[in-house]
């Protein structure tokens, strides 16, 4: 892997999960990292905002950029997911899905788009979903939606901002997190399994699976790729 000694890269979601874990490994390649995250980040490097207030947004990327010297690099990896079956999911949930997932993705990516032309070149990482690429067993509509929405986004973007920016999607199936954990919490045994049926590696991931894309696609060796949905699913869509 590259050295990326040097980058200049922020994060979003970055105080737990599949953020936090790609903070690290990008910090263990050298990279300094600024995290834009609603709950305070311990290690001292995070900034904290609210990614659906767009004008709290352009004050942190503008803190993010005063920080670390400029930015080389975006990973967009908040998100949040609320479960139910359109019929009865209320507008305000939909609403609310829909503007952290996909609305705040916008509002952090534009505002970071000057600084990597300022920098001569980039890369914008964002985790979107497997359940945006094919629809899951569970009531999760405006979970797909808002994720299908962002890799669509993604790809128009990466034909705007190139070929100086690279942009790429990562579309995760299950992974171990506090947002996963919080979702399973009340399910059976059974039901868990029952989650895991439609995943060849009948497991799922640990968010280092998830970073180690990430690092790739923010370093050197992914030089010639741009505008793709990468799935690291375990097998669900076969996309």
């Amino acid at each position: 892997m590259s050295d990326l000694q040097g980058r200049r890269i922020v994060v979003t979601g970055g105080a737990s999960g599949i953020g936090a874990a790609s903070a690290r490994i990008l910090r263990d390649h050298g990279a300094e990292v600024a995290v834009l995250d609603r709950a305070v980040v311990s290690n001292g490097d995070g900034i904290c905002v609210d990614i659906t207030d767009s004008a709290a947004v352009e004050r942190a990327v503008e803190a993010a950029a005063a920080k670390l010297g400029g930015i080389d690099g975006l990973v967009n990896c908040a998100g949040i997911l609320k479960g139910g079956r359109v019929e009865t999911m209320s507008p305000d949930n939909w609403r609310q899905v829909i503007d952290v997932n996909l609305n705040g993705t916008f509002f952090v990516t534009r505002a970071v788009i000057p600084h990597l032309r300022e920098a001569g070149q980039g890369t914008i990482v964002t985790i979107a979903s497997a359940s945006g690429l094919l629809p899951s067993d569970s009531a999760a509509a405006a979970y797909g939606a808002s994720k299908a929405g962002v890799d669509m986004f993604m790809k128009y973007l990466a034909k705007e901002v190139a070929p100086g920016i690279r942009v790429n999607s990562i579309c995760p199936g299950l992974v171990e997190t506090p947002m996963m954990a919080r979702v399973t919490a009340s399910l059976s045994p059974e039901e868990i399994a029952g989650g895991l049926r439609p995943y060849a590696l009948k497991r799922a991931a640990a968010p280092q699976e998830i970073a180690e894309a990430v690092l790739w696609l923010t370093s050197d060796k992914s030089g010639y790729v741009t505008g793709i949905s990468l799935p690291i699913d375990g097998g669900r869509t076969f996309h």
